[in-house]
């Protein structure tokens, strides 16, 4: 039991631990590009590395990955960090301890093409999760909504036989009037679900700087960031997300169930609240109540918008 407190304590201490720096090599070197002679690890001139020698297929490879990112140590750790330390980590990066780590955008639109392919079929079973996962929604909604359909077939089948045959033309009319509403509305509903399907990084991003409005109102003041900005704050959403991508890619990797993998998303969600308390220095309860209180002029906001896009959609359509 002692042992394991220690390794709590020991591993409490390291989260709140700064990236260190390796120290600067002693070894000469004479830079290949620019002919400068120096100490340390890279050209102070050209700023090239002392490592890169003559091309190799190794070269290559290491070439080939960082123009992915997937060669940057930063990326590495930055993932390694945001799994068991996302808030202090975060706080380094906007405390200017920026080489250190991947940048915010960079790894989400890197994680995002990565939680694609493995929805596309690079996983264990190599099923098309995405097809399969599209197919069950669309079985859901069908029943939803054809039961909504067949009471109100029947409500409008009790009206008319309650209604006079005199006005049968006039409910005809009516009817087909409603109806080419009813297509006009699901042609504007399909333009926006497209557009958010094919355009859904720069959506979520858009929601994330919404949200960042009224949480910067509320975290500006706390205890380790008491002068947070507005950009720090979006940064700072930005890595929390690519938290989140990280473990909503651990169920579509390992195909878990549509029931397990709607839990394991939920909790990861829930697991935002860690970076949001390390972040701010508030206590769990504190962090809780002032997110809460944020999502209400996120929630407001989101829907005036959506309302404003779906008008402007319907009358231009």
């Amino acid at each position: 039991m002692n042992s394991i407190h220690h390794r709590y304590r020991r591993f409490r201490e390291w989260e709140q631990q700064p990236h260190q720096v390796a120290p600067l090599s002693e070894e000469h070197h004479k830079c290949a590009t620019c002919g400068t002679h120096y100490e340390g690890n890279y050209c102070p001139r050209c700023g090239q590395s002392s490592r890169i020698g003559r091309y190799s297929f190794k070269n290559a490879i290491l070439l080939y990955l960082d123009v992915w990112g997937l060669g940057n140590r930063g990326m590495f750790r930055s993932i390694r960090d945001l799994v068991l330390r996302p808030g202090y980590m975060i706080r380094d990066y906007l405390r200017g301890m920026q080489m250190a780590y991947f940048p915010p955008f960079k790894l989400f639109f890197l994680l995002v093409a990565l939680w694609l392919l493995v929805d596309s079929g690079m996983n264990i079973q190599g099923i098309n999760r995405e097809q399969q996962n599209e197919k069950e929604t669309k079985e859901l909604v069908r029943r939803f909504f054809n039961k909504g359909t067949d009471q109100v077939e029947v409500q409008e089948k009790q009206v008319d036989e309650k209604t006079d045959k005199a006005h049968t033309a006039d409910k005809r009319t009516t009817s087909v009037e409603k109806e080419k509403k009813m297509k006009r509305v699901e042609r504007v509903e399909d333009i926006i679900a497209v557009f958010i399907e094919q355009h859904s990084s720069v959506v979520t991003l858009a929601g994330l700087l919404i949200f960042s409005l009224p949480l910067c109102l509320l975290f500006r003041h706390s205890p380790a960031i008491p002068d947070l900005r507005l950009s720090e704050c979006f940064v700072a959403m930005v890595y929390i997300t690519d938290m989140i991508v990280i473990y909503d890619i651990i169920p579509s990797l390992f195909c878990f169930s549509v029931k397990a993998e709607i839990i394991s998303n939920l909790a990861a969600y829930l697991l935002a609240i860690i970076p949001i308390k390390q972040l701010s220095g508030y206590s769990y309860w504190t962090t809780i109540w002032r997110l809460l209180l944020a999502f209400i002029p996120f929630i407001v906001i989101s829907v005036l918008l959506a309302v404003v896009s779906v008008i402007v959609l319907y009358l231009i359509v």
